[in-house]
């Protein structure tokens, strides 16, 4: 995903801020890795590859006004870890929904995915309870097609 800076340094001065390169370079770490759920120090770690004299706690700081733009999302993946991703960039937060998570409880592999099942149930629950849900988080817990496979192997060689 394409970071279009113009937006982002406009954006920072409607709220009297100036972009500096720590602000760019963390937004595109995640903006390059928006498959990725990354903590503040896998960021770090990306950042501080091409630009060495950057610190911690400023990439802390950073994502914490990042968050705060909504140009971020935190999430809990349940593994002790906060993580974040990149979120709809200077796009329409009207309606926004995240993508959901599925977390395999065997190997702890996290996939994303888009597909938003959950339209109707906020249709009914507008309707029923006149509550406008703006934004949810689905996370679903299992086994992932690997671990799967691999248990029904081990069962069948069990049985022989």
């Amino acid at each position: 995903m394409k970071i279009d800076r113009e937006s982002f340094k406009e954006l920072l001065k409607e709220k009297g801020l100036k972009m500096t390169r720590q602000r760019l370079v963390v937004l595109e770490v995640l903006a390059e890795n928006p498959e990725q759920h990354l903590t503040a120090e896998d960021i770090y770690e990306r950042v501080k590859a091409a630009n060495p004299d950057i610190g911690l706690a400023t990439v802390y700081r950073t994502v914490q006004l990042l968050l705060e733009l909504e140009l971020i999302d935190r999430i809990n993946l349940d593994d002790g870890f906060v993580r974040y991703e990149i979120g709809d960039i200077m796009g329409e937060k009207q309606h926004h929904h995240r993508h959901h998570h599925l977390i395999c409880l065997k190997c702890g592999r996290v996939c994303a995915f888009q597909e938003d099942m959950l339209e109707a149930l906020e249709t009914g629950v507008k309707e029923a309870l006149g509550f406008r849900v703006t934004d949810h988080e689905v996370k679903l817990y299992g086994y992932c097609r690997d671990c799967s496979e691999k248990e029904k192997r081990e069962n069948q060689e069990e049985k022989i």
